[in-house]
């Protein structure tokens, strides 16, 4: 999927491209960003033929080593290959978008739609001049990126409310506390993919920033981003351990609930145990046993079981273990 973006009086113009590659010709209004989402071999061949570069075959992968994120070719081609979130109501996950700047233009490649990408386009054709070059439309890019992620961390925030309330306030059943547990290590999810999003952000502005490649308006916009990104770092710390709290809470309900079924079986074994001896003792068929032959024996044994329950029972009533 092919989308082109072009300045028109201070605002970004374009969009999915519904003409034929064969037929499609670029105007004197050259776009300066070229999104190409889970690209073909036609269109990545047209990339070619019109802007004279070719996107690597690698362009897309997941797997790549760390110092070959960020690299400047001999022709002028910048490359930098960063991390933005998608936090879905599924499941969260950071997708690899790969940013090649060259003659003056971005040409960003990636699997799958972005929000970042749609809040920005939205944003850059109601703003003008919000956007001036490719290096603004990057820098707006982890702008919106770092908004993004920050809008994830309060939907966190809120959600650990709600399991707080639920935890703390209220008798967790074993089931309840399950589901608990569960959305907790969702949450636990979604906030470390946002510290490693947020992370690889800094890293790309701060070689941007090392690069010398931004103008003085960009360099300090850029010092900005990176002030906002530090504290979020502080949110996220602050939200591990939060979790980490909850986790800890909810294991111990857990461990209470468990801890209670096991105290009845321990009092009832307890319990159990005279009454069992009383009739074992009876129950040993002796050749002389006196009471055995009166009318009040059998009555008397039974009666000394009972008693024999009932007096570790009120004992355990009067400390309280029974409650």
């Amino acid at each position: 999927m092919l989308n082109l973006f072009a300045l028109d009086n201070g605002r970004l113009k374009g969009g999915l491209v519904q003409t034929p590659l064969e037929q499609l010709e670029l105007g004197e209004n050259r776009p300066i960003w070229v999104d190409l989402e889970d690209p073909t071999d036609a269109e990545k061949q047209w990339i070619t033929t019109h802007f004279g570069l070719t996107i690597p075959d690698d362009v897309e992968d997941e797997d790549i080593e760390e110092s070959a994120r960020f690299y400047e070719e001999d022709n002028g081609e910048l490359h930098i290959r960063s991390d933005f979130l998608i936090d879905d109501d599924d499941t969260a996950r950071n997708v690899r978008v790969a940013f090649i700047l060259y003659n003056q233009v971005l040409f960003s490649v990636h699997k799958e739609d972005l929000p970042v990408f749609r809040l920005l386009r939205l944003r850059a054709r109601r703003i003008p001049a919000l956007i001036n070059d490719d290096k603004d439309v990057l820098l707006r890019l982890y702008d919106a990126d770092v908004e993004y992620s920050a809008d994830a961390l309060e939907g966190i925030y809120d959600n650990l409310e709600k399991f707080s309330n639920m935890v703390l306030t209220t008798e967790v059943s074993d089931e309840d506390a399950g589901k608990v547990l569960a959305d907790i290590a969702r949450e636990e999810d979604l906030n470390g993919r946002i510290r490693r999003n947020v992370m690889d952000t800094r890293r790309a502005v701060s070689f941007l920033l090392r690069g010398r490649m931004l103008d003085p308006d960009q360099v300090e916009a850029s010092r900005q981003l990176l002030r906002d990104i530090d504290s979020l770092d502080s949110h996220t710390a602050y939200l591990f351990d939060k979790i980490n709290f909850l986790m800890d809470a909810t294991v111990g309900f857990i461990n209470v609930n468990q801890n209670k079924i096991i105290k009845i079986f321990s009092v009832a074994s307890v319990a159990l145990l005279p009454p069992t001896l009383i009739a074992s003792i009876y129950g040993m068929n002796f050749r002389f046993m006196p009471e055995l032959e009166q009318n009040w024996g059998y009555p008397f044994a039974l009666t000394l079981m009972a008693a024999s329950v009932a007096a570790p029972m009120i004992y355990f009533w009067r400390k309280g273990w029974l409650r």
